[in-house]
């Protein structure tokens, strides 16, 4: 078995800079609800337009799915990624079982998100800001993790498969590009023009 597959280290990396991201975007939304708490009426520093904005997100039933501010999820839930991926660089070997547990913790992750980007394209019709960036953050750390899952024996035994798998992970990034190119199409099908959106913000 390859040292790459025996000690994922570029993997370890990456889960370290996604969750960085991830818990940072979260700590800002939560406190853009702790504004929104203060002061329902305030205008929020992610309200960049009509279409691009949280304060809608915030406010809506699913932006608090469980009863409490969905953001939460994402200030605890990025710290798992980032311990596996610090104690992958440590050299930690976890069993099959907590792989298989890690991933059921990313593919929900993954799920939810899906969902709430349904939910802001075709319900709210706004493209909450740091939202986006935890969508940006978790997609290709899903791909990954399936990917790497498949590879170090979580999912199959087969070494074929193993070995198929390692050689796969060189795509994530492609397959991460066309899942951001789809959901832009979604979103400007819908009459979000996040291009047009997005570069007045730049330039």
């Amino acid at each position: 078995m390859s040292e790459q597959r025996t000690r994922p280290t570029v993997y370890a990396i990456w889960l370290i800079i996604a969750s960085v991201v991830g818990w940072f975007a979260a700590f800002q939304l939560t406190v853009e609800k702790f504004v929104l708490l203060e002061n329902p009426q305030a205008e929020l520093s992610c309200n960049i337009s009509a279409f691009i904005q949280c304060g809608k997100n915030l406010s809506s039933w699913q932006g608090e799915v469980f009863g409490f501010p969905n953001p939460i999820l994402g200030l605890t839930g990025w710290m798992a990624p980032l311990v596996v991926g610090v104690a992958i660089l440590a050299g930690a070997r976890f069993p099959r079982w907590f792989w298989a547990l890690f991933g059921a913790g990313i593919t929900f992750a993954f799920g939810f998100v899906c969902w709430l980007i349904g939910q802001s394209i075709y319900d709210l019709v706004v493209l909450c800001p740091w939202c986006m960036l935890t969508w940006a953050v978790t997609i290709p750390t899903f791909f990954a993790t399936m990917v790497h899952l498949t590879r170090n024996g979580t999912f199959t035994r087969n070494e074929k498969v193993q070995e198929r798998a390692n050689r796969l992970m060189v795509w994530v990034p492609l397959a991460t590009i066309v899942t951001y190119v789809i959901i832009i199409v979604m979103a400007q099908s819908y009459g979000i023009d996040v291009v047009g959106e997005v570069t007045r913000l730049i330039f």
